[in-house]
C-alpha cells in the first residue's frame, strides 16, 4: 500500500517504473532472438563446407591402377606392366617400388601420366640399386 500523500507511478498496476530494474525483458528477448538467428545462419554455412568438402572427397577424381604382371630382367632393373584408369582429362602418377629378397626396399619411383585418356597401358622399368624378387604399387593419385 502507498503512503498517505506518495503517488503511484502511472501505468497498469504491477508494472515496475521503467528503468529501475535494468534493462526490459522486450530488449533481453529482441537480443536472443538476434543471437539464435545469427548461430542459425552460422550453423548452415558450417554444414554447407563440411558438407562440400565431404562430397569433394568421396567423389573426387578417381584413379586406379594396376600392376598386371613384371619381371626382372637384370640386377639393377625391373619391367612392370602397369595398367591405370582414370577420368580422361586427369593428369597424376603412379608410385611403384621394388623390394630384394630380404625385404629391403630397392628401388622406387613415381609414374607421371598426363595423356587424355581414360585408360593407360603400359610397361614401365624401375631402375633399383639391387636385386629385385618383387614389385609392387603404392598408388596412384591425381596432381
Amino acid at each position: 500500500m502507498a503512503a498517505v500523500g506518495s503517488k503511484l507511478p502511472e501505468g497498469r498496476p504491477g508494472d515496475v517504473p521503467e528503468g529501475r530494474y535494468g534493462r526490459s525483458r522486450t530488449a533481453d528477448e529482441a537480443a536472443d532472438r538476434k543471437l539464435k538467428l545469427i548461430g542459425a545462419v552460422l550453423g548452415v554455412l558450417l554444414l554447407g563446407v563440411v558438407g562440400w568438402f565431404g562430397y569433394d572427397y568421396i567423389a573426387g577424381t578417381k584413379i586406379s591402377g594396376e600392376v598386371i604382371k613384371y619381371d626382372v630382367v637384370s640386377d639393377h632393373a625391373v619391367k612392370a606392366h602397369l595398367e591405370v584408369r582414370k577420368d580422361a582429362g586427369t593428369r597424376g602418377y603412379c608410385t611403384l617400388r621394388s623390394q630384394a629378397e630380404s625385404g629391403d626396399e630397392v628401388g622406387r619411383a613415381d609414374f607421371h601420366f598426363d595423356r587424355h585418356t581414360d585408360r593407360i597401358d603400359q610397361v614401365i622399368t624401375l631402375r633399383t640399386k639391387a636385386k629385385a624378387t618383387n614389385i609392387e604399387l603404392l598408388g596412384c593419385h591425381s596432381d
